[in-house]
């Protein structure tokens, strides 16, 4: 049963929250309540209504019904500065920043200091006050270092000291370890402990169950919309929230696969891959893999460790420039120095970044779908539009692809829609090997099990499947055979059936 609104004091409760955009019920009765200095993971499918109730709270929308208090009194919040006044901030995934000028800068948008009498920046009192913010966080840059130089981590520390510096007592936090290292991870998780600590209470929306358990102490589960349940960490298991945020109960996570394996389709030999930034030192070095007919195999390792290096290289030699080794298809040595030659070869590459470089999110589904292969559907260079329409409503069916019309802009779908566009995309160019690097990456449970059974169907089907993941648990229970990767070496191969991630680990620290 729901979990109904305790009779105590909390820093933040909503009640009735519902919010209705022309269409579309976003919101319908959400109940919610966080307490000081507490980490309150939210977490749905997507499409459950997460990002608008965000923006209810950080008073961007405001709901058509419902009660919204702050310290147990009802509160106005009319919009962003309104929120900000009452101690609400938020970090985002995706950064936003300005990436020419200093962190100091960025930490004081909108609010900067100003000298009396001249109304002038004061610019000495900004870079003190903000190098103390960033001590506070532990931060190894300076506050006069230039945005844009900093990597995502550090970004994201620094949008936890702009929250900081408005004397924010509520921070939300939306999939912020999603592009981090499992290191960078663990800081963040540090960092927000340490804010915990001084009373700061955080909603942590992710759809890792990793870092739910890892930080939270409450756990709110959305669908369609709709507030499912409250827990406490100790009180639910993994099962559980499954079931909660897909609607049904997922009984085989990882979809079994008993298909026949065939003769080996691809192979790379001796494969070397030398920095172009230092000619000296190799990213790749002597690599060996094999992937045979309807055959997953899976690249595990570190981030750092050479996966994507491998891939994108592998991939018409994207990355790099001075490469030796050699590549085969069935048993023939072929070049593909080029992307064209090797889609041309049947190689296709699901990039583990959808949004800048697996989709154009300004262009529809229809032209996403068909542009790995435009000369498909085109004579004379001119695109038949009805072959196009024709493929890409075969794909959106046969990839249930959530959408209203393949008219749709990518940019406005789902993380899990977006990346079976992305697959849609790359099986309209009918390869036979398909690269998947980070395919279930930042995408919802429900959306992480389709992308399984699709990668299992294609398999069955024959093609050869190459699948990088950061997940250890992903690797195991979708790949037939693991090799695993350490400072651009193939350390171990091991048989998916029996691996642990024990072994796994024990392999990646072995070099």
């Amino acid at each position: 049963m729901a979990e109904m609104a305790e009779d105590k004091h909390y820093i933040l409760e909503l009640r009735h929250i519902t919010k209705t955009f022309p269409g579309v019920r976003a919101l319908d009765d959400v109940h919610f309540t966080l307490k000081k200095g507490e980490i309150h993971a939210l977490m749905g499918e997507n499409g459950a209504g997460k990002s608008t109730f965000i923006k209810i709270i950080t008073g961007v929308h405001a709901p058509d019904r419902g009660d919204f208090l702050i310290d147990g009194k009802p509160a106005n919040v009319r919009g962003p500065l309104d929120a900000q006044a009452q101690g609400i901030s938020a970090i985002y995934q995706h950064v936003t920043c300005f990436p020419d000028i200093t962190v100091a800068e960025n930490i004081f948008m909108g609010h900067e200091k100003i000298k009396s009498p001249f109304k002038r920046i004061d610019w000495k009192t900004m870079n003190r006050e903000a190098g103390e913010l960033l001590a506070q966080l532990d931060a190894k840059f300076d506050a006069r270092a230039i945005m844009g130089t900093l990597s995502v981590a550090q970004q994201q520390i620094v949008g936890i000291a702009k929250a900081l510096s408005t004397n924010a007592r509520i921070l939300i936090m939306d999939e912020p370890t999603a592009p981090l290292s499992n290191r960078e991870s663990e800081d963040l998780y540090r960092i927000t402990e340490n804010l915990k600590q001084k009373g700061v209470s955080v909603i942590f929306i992710s759809h890792r169950f990793e870092d739910m358990y890892r930080l939270a102490d409450r756990v709110t589960v959305l669908r369609d919309g709709k507030y499912i349940n409250t827990w406490d960490i100790g009180d639910v298991d993994n099962h559980t929230l499954v079931t909660a945020m897909v609607g049904r109960e997922i009984v085989q996570f990882f979809p079994k696969r008993n298909n026949p394996i065939g003769d080996v389709v691809f192979e790379v030999r001796d494969w070397t891959v030398y920095n172009p930034d230092d000619p000296e030192r190799k990213k790749l070095d002597k690599v060996n893999i094999s992937v045979r007919a309807g055959e997953v195999i899976g690249l595990a390792g570190l981030v750092g460790a050479g996966r994507t290096e491998l891939a994108t290289s592998i991939f018409g030699k994207y990355y790099g420039v001075n490469i030796s080794g050699k590549t085969f298809i069935d048993g023939k040595e072929f070049d593909f120095d080029t992307i064209p030659k090797a889609i041309d070869h049947g190689v296709a590459y699901v990039t583990e970044d959808r949004k800048e470089f697996g989709l154009v999110l300004i262009e529809t589904i229809k032209e996403n779908t068909t542009m790995s292969k435009l000369k498909k559907i085109a004579k004379n260079s001119v695109v038949n539009e009805h072959e196009e329409i024709m493929a890409a409503e075969e794909y959106r069916r046969k990839l249930n692809i959530k959408t209203p019309s393949i008219l749709q802009m990518a940019g406005n779908l789902s993380g899990g829609n977006q990346q079976k566009v992305v697959l849609a995309k790359w099986l309209f160019s009918a390869p036979r090997i398909l690269i998947l690097d980070e395919p279930t990456r930042g995408i919802d449970v429900g959306a992480k099990h389709e992308i399984y059974t699709i990668i299992n169907d294609l398999a069955a089907q024959g093609m050869a499947c190459i699948l990088i993941s950061s997940e250890m648990p992903e690797i195991i229970g979708m790949s037939d055979r693991i090799y695993v990767m350490s400072e651009g070496r193939i350390t171990a191969e091991l048989p998916g059936k029996t691996a642990t991630q024990e072994d796994i680990m024990r392999h990646i620290l072995s070099n």
